[in-house]
């Protein structure tokens, strides 16, 4: 059985992106393979390219924001699930997340256990115990 499951983690922060890497990285023993990019053009190419099945995408970036990427990348393909990471946590901002076709919005400082729980549930993964 071929598996190509991939998370995307986009983010300009780098203390992030290896926050979210080292979070998932278990998932990497269930044959799940881990995609990184700096910004927002960036993610937009790999979410394009690769097809990962779930993308963590930070809201403020260079280039294209997070709304923008998640936008473009539900207009090619809706399957894929979008959790936007921001730590604008106002209203106003998880409308225009929504708005942006995301299917959650997690603010920053986030849980690492939620990360990782949402990530194993979202690709239907064995629980780690």
């Amino acid at each position: 059985m071929k598996n190509n499951r991939k998370v995307l983690i986009v983010d300009d922060e780098a203390f992030i992106r290896v926050l979210l890497s080292q979070t998932l990285e278990e998932l990497e023993d269930q044959g799940v393979e881990l995609l990184l990019a700096n910004d927002g053009e960036e993610g937009l190419r790999l979410a394009l390219d690769e097809e990962p099945e779930l993308i963590f995408l930070d809201v403020m970036m260079p280039k294209l924001s997070g709304y923008e990427v998640c936008e473009k990348v539900k207009a090619k393909n809706s399957g894929i699930y979008v959790i936007l990471l921001t730590a604008k946590g106002q209203a106003v901002d998880k409308e225009q997340g929504t708005q942006s076709g995301a299917d959650e919005y997690v603010t920053k400082p986030f849980d690492p256990d939620y990360i990782l729980a949402r990530a194993i549930e979202i690709l239907g993964l064995d629980p780690i115990d």
